[in-house]
């Protein structure tokens, strides 16, 4: 019997179906469906959703716009995730169990902000200027 070789990178399957939990989770914050005055009065960018392999499990990766404490707001998702899951039903009707929603606060922007104060910094650009020479 030969065997699948495991592979870490989410397939295909798995990248289109959190786009459309994504797209679904969009929905349900912008029509503000959740009662919580902290997702009222908070703008949330969410950048994305990942899935598990067996589509059980929604990970979402979300940006509170404005607001310091991203902690405090990603326990409001958590607190209101089973009313979430709850409103996505009409947009993923199609998928045979509806996945468990996680939310986690989105640290890819402080990398990229790093990276670029790195590469604005004097030694990298001394480093820059002198192969130019």
């Amino acid at each position: 019997m030969a065997t699948r070789p495991t592979s870490s990178a989410p397939s295909q399957r798995m990248l289109r179906v959190g786009e459309q939990v994504r797209a679904a989770i969009t929905q349900v914050l912008q029509r503000g469906e959740v009662r919580d005055d902290i997702i009222e009065a908070t703008v949330i960018s969410i950048s994305e959703v990942r899935m598990s392999p067996d589509l059980k499990i929604a990970t979402a990766y979300v940006t509170p716009l404005g607001v310091s404490d991203h902690s405090v707001v990603i326990a409001a998702l958590n607190r209101n995730a089973k009313f979430i899951r709850g409103r996505l039903g009409p947009q993923l009707r199609q998928m045979k169990y509806m996945p468990e929603v996680r939310f986690r606060d989105d640290t890819s922007f402080d990398n990229y902000k790093k990276i670029d104060d790195l590469l604005r910094s004097p030694e990298v650009s001394r480093d820059l200027d002198s192969d130019d020479e």
